[in-house]
């Protein structure tokens, strides 16, 4: 089975929308990294979940992906504190007792956390997908405006079964 790994936010939840909002109206600059990074560290995560939504159906998405019985499944998420980890993972299992949740510091690399090679990507960050290509993995973009940035893009995760046949 191929190994499919799926990106959390910007790909099954739009967080990114929600705390992007947030940024706006505190007056931070995208560019200003520092600032970025303490925004993200102290968010309160249970908050931001509970303001966000899931993307084209992306549970139930996943649900059919699981259930093709094509790949084994984990959710690669990108984390900046503790609690970001506790609560996603508290928003996961209520969907899924059992897929695999693979928490990885922001300041790390995906492709540092597990083998790469042979195994598939979703993500919405194209500086992952480079990265995962490069360490002999396959990767795909998740865009709803479906722009590719020259990778193969999908709007709605459960394409995927019969994309990966």
């Amino acid at each position: 089975m191929l190994n499919l790994y799926i990106d959390f936010d910007g790909v099954i939840m739009n967080t990114i929308d929600v705390t992007y909002k947030m940024m706006e109206k505190s007056n931070i600059d995208f560019k200003d990294s520092e600032k970025c990074i303490k925004f993200y560290e102290t968010l309160d995560w249970e908050k931001i979940l509970k303001e966000s939504s899931a993307i084209n159906d992306s549970w139930d998405c996943i649900g059919k992906i699981i259930n093709s019985k094509k790949f084994n499944v984990a959710i690669l998420t990108h984390v900046n504190s503790l609690e970001e980890i506790i609560q996603k993972v508290k928003v996961i299992r209520e969907h899924f007792r059992d897929i695999t949740i693979i928490p990885v510091p922001k300041a790390i690399s995906k492709t540092e956390m597990l083998k790469a090679e042979g195994a598939v990507l979703v993500d919405d960050y194209v500086h992952n997908l480079v990265e995962w290509e490069q360490a002999g993995g396959y990767s795909i973009r998740f865009d709803l405006d479906m722009d590719g940035k020259g990778y193969p893009v999908i709007d709605r995760l459960d394409v995927l079964i019969d994309m990966l046949d």
